[in-house]
């Protein structure tokens, strides 16, 4: 399965779920790295380096980052969604749907109707 790695405002039960879902699932917290402000284009760059794929809620600036260059090891956005384990589900559904490769595309999640 694809290398994941959550951005800070990914929610944190999410992440729980999709770990539970034996996702290889990494945070900024994780790396020594929550809590200082970086600026999105460097926590792509170093989601690229990692070769992991960024899931993130903040749509707006990862499509900005990503029509700049797909040169990284793709994006998930997605939208907010307070039922995290259905947030993991559509997320993991979405994976499966990319196949292995990931790489340079930005793939969306969104929370289903009610």
């Amino acid at each position: 399965m694809v290398k994941l790695l959550a951005d800070e405002n990914f929610p944190f039960p999410a992440v729980e779920h999709l770990r539970n879902k034996e996702c290889d699932l990494l945070t900024l917290l994780d790396l020594g790295k929550a809590g200082q402000s970086m600026p999105d284009n460097e926590v792509l760059q170093l989601a690229t380096m990692l070769e992991r794929c960024l899931i993130t809620l903040n749509r707006k600036d990862f499509i900005k980052l990503h029509n700049q260059s797909a040169d990284h090891a793709g994006i998930i956005i997605c939208t907010v969604d307070a039922d995290f384990e259905a947030l993991a589900n559509h997320i993991v559904a979405c994976l499966k749907i990319a196949e292995s490769s990931v790489a340079g595309q930005l793939l969306r999640v969104q929370r289903a109707a009610s």
